[in-house]
């Protein structure tokens, strides 16, 4: 089936991000006109964008009957804006693939941000933001910017005592440690009933963003009863990707057999959910 790839690129902030959907596009021999669509928002601590949890991850979402979408969205390597400059570069994306729903073959209630790392801080951030902060302070049409879904690997979740706090650093800048944005920014402590239901994944190994993390989110999530899978590995640091040869750094400690199931294990999650 033939690939489309566009770079769009989101200005209304007059930042340097850019969308880049990888489309497969319909046939007529094929029933299917309208896939679920993924705007996977990459790790890298707010510091960089990792190369290594975008193109290849979009290729494997893409041949699960997915569309997806990378966000390359603001990092302290090249920008010096900060917080709440990549959650609103999201909420563009999100809008920006609702409203090309129909041309790119996405089913505009099956838009589903998924983050890795410090992307998964930003994908949470959109979840639990989208209605609140984004639509009062910013004045965002809620049902535009409103994810259907959210997928989480090994998510930077709180600046509290198992906090990665290089990420939270580079996020907020000179405005570190002013307490009102560290609350809003430590996620699980704005989870609200109305963030979308969530498939996560985390490894008990993970010394950089621990475990806890990813325990933190899901327990907030029960106690606001929205439905959570969750899948904790025993084995694997952190930034593994997909696990497998095609994503190995130059450290090549991220081959995890037992990991590397873990797409599979969401594209069931998927088809159960949407």
């Amino acid at each position: 089936m033939a690939m489309r790839i566009i770079t769009t690129k989101l200005d209304r902030y007059h930042t340097d991000a850019t969308l880049t959907a990888y489309l497969r596009d319909t046939t007529p021999d094929i029933v299917t006109t309208t896939r679920p669509g993924i705007i996977i928002c990459p790790g890298g601590g707010y510091a960089f964008v990792s190369p290594r949890e975008a193109e290849p991850i979009a290729l494997q979402l893409s041949a699960q009957d997915n569309q997806a979408f990378v966000l390359d969205y603001s990092t302290t390597d090249r920008s010096d804006r900060r917080y709440p400059t990549q959650l609103l570069e999201l909420a563009e994306a999100v809008k920006t693939v609702r409203a090309n729903a129909a041309d790119w073959g996405v089913d505009p209630e099956c838009i589903i941000v998924a983050g890795f790392s410090a992307g998964g801080h930003l994908a949470a951030n959109l979840a639990t933001q989208w209605d609140r902060l984004l639509t009062l302070k910013y004045g965002y049409d809620p049902a535009s910017i409103r994810p259907n879904g959210l997928v989480l690997a090994y998510p930077v979740i709180t600046n509290g005592a198992f906090g990665h706090q290089d990420s939270f650093k580079n996020l907020l800048g000179k405005q570190y440690g002013d307490p009102a944005l560290m609350q809003e920014t430590s996620l699980e402590l704005q989870v609200t009933p109305s963030v979308p239901k969530t498939f996560i994944w985390h490894t008990d190994e993970d010394t950089l963003v621990p475990l806890e993390n990813t325990l933190l989110f899901a327990l907030a999530l029960r106690k606001a009863h929205v439905p959570v899978e969750f899948h904790a590995f025993a084995k694997g640091g952190h930034g593994l990707s997909l696990a497998t040869e095609q994503t190995l750094s130059p450290a090549r400690t991220e081959l995890q057999d037992a990991v590397a199931v873990w797409p599979q294990l969401l594209e069931k999650w998927l088809k159960q959910e949407f």
